[in-house]
């Protein structure tokens, strides 16, 4: 009895299925809330939550909550290749501020304004020759470990080497040299 009981139990629901309209009224919420200011303040504070959990996990590193930009095995097999290497592109802004003091000092017309328009374009060169190096390294590494590299993979390896290191987002999590395995 207890068993045709428990047989029963399983192959049914248990309850009759609800009527249609029954099912529209549970679903029905009102379109404004009833105490705006309540709903304003609660909204504000999850997103102010959400805004320093993503905060905190851009300088630990936590894959849980960083931006969708960031995440993934070979973002972070990017930026850690990136970040034990030492990069030319990370001092090409301070060479373009030097470049825009002298331009100033020294007369358009003057000589010496070809060597310092020559000098920056040297630097220019050196830094898009280095990234070169540094793309195709990074793919040749990517495909050893995970097979096919995903697309803007390597791109985004590119433009980290061109930040400043201190000011990289997410924060390095290795040092100069410590290559990733």
């Amino acid at each position: 009895m207890a068993e045709a009981a428990a047989r029963n139990a399983a192959i049914g629901k248990g309850a009759p299925t609800p009527k249609r309209s029954a099912q529209v009224a549970a679903r029905k919420r009102p379109l404004v809330p009833e105490d705006r200011k309540a709903s304003r303040a609660a909204e504000r504070t999850a997103v102010a939550d959400q805004r320093l959990k993503m905060r905190r996990a851009m300088d630990t590193g936590d894959e849980k909550f960083l931006p969708v930009r960031d995440k993934g095995p070979q973002k972070r097999f990017a930026r850690d290749y990136v970040d034990a290497r030492f990069s030319l592109g990370e001092y090409l802004m301070f060479g373009a501020l030097v470049f825009v003091v002298i331009s100033l000092l020294v007369p358009a017309s003057s000589e010496q304004m070809i060597y310092v328009l020559g000098g920056f374009w040297v630097m220019f060169l050196a830094v898009f020759v280095d990234v070169f190096i540094l793309s195709r390294k990074l793919k040749t590494r990517l495909g050893e470990k995970f097979g096919e590299v995903e697309r803007g993979t390597v791109w985004y390896g590119s433009m980290r080497s061109l930040q400043f290191r201190r000011l990289r987002l997410p924060k390095p999590q290795v040092k100069r040299g410590e290559y990733p395995a």
